[in-house]
């Protein structure tokens, strides 16, 4: 039954981890205070409140946020109940990791009316949106739905190529004039 609703603890993995590390950065640094964690700038601990969706866009919408949510996370358990037993672990662990991130976002808009962001790279001049783990949750969780159907459209694409062959071995047959069932009858 634990290893049977893997992806139910992976969400709960996420969402703790994410929480915990948003309760430390609230309680242990004042927002815009910056810590310097590897290279001269390129990883930062950044304490930032945002009040909007990714990149702060949409900001002062948290009704809306808590709405859209709500949906996709009671889509996100439908669905994963609807695949539960087709064996494509990749898609249930990403839906695991994207209903991890959901909620934790969800509850810190919910609760604060906005989320602790807090991861920032920099990439030469350009600054990437800073971020927390709910958000990298949800990013490497569709990633891996993303990677789950492209394989599965290489498989069926393969397995119809597959199925073509025979078919086309059939036709060849029967441009040589020659019925490969004719062949082996017997002359009376």
């Amino acid at each position: 039954m634990f290893l049977r609703l893997y992806y139910y603890w992976i969400a709960l993995f996420v969402f703790v981890i994410d929480w915990v590390t948003k309760r430390l950065i609230e309680n242990n640094l004042v927002i815009g205070e910056k810590i310097n964690v590897l290279g001269d700038g390129f990883f930062i601990i950044t304490s930032l409140r945002n009040e909007g969706a990714a990149f702060g866009i949409l900001q002062q919408q948290q009704v809306l946020f808590v709405c859209i949510t709500l949906v996709v996370v009671a889509g996100i358990v439908w669905y994963l109940q609807k695949n539960r037993q087709t064996g494509k672990p990749l898609l249930l662990v990403g839906l695991g990791m994207v209903l991890g991130g959901a909620v934790g976002n969800f509850l810190d808009r919910a609760l604060y009316g906005h989320v602790v962001d807090f991861l920032q790279f920099t990439f030469g001049r350009y600054i990437f949106p800073i971020f927390n783990l709910a958000d990298s949750g949800i990013v490497c969780g569709v990633a891996l739905i993303l990677l789950d159907a492209i394989l599965s459209m290489k498989n069926e694409n393969g397995d119809s190529n597959e199925h073509k062959e025979p078919i086309e071995q059939d036709r060849q047959d029967g441009q040589d004039g020659h019925d490969s069932k004719q062949e082996h009858q017997p002359i009376q």
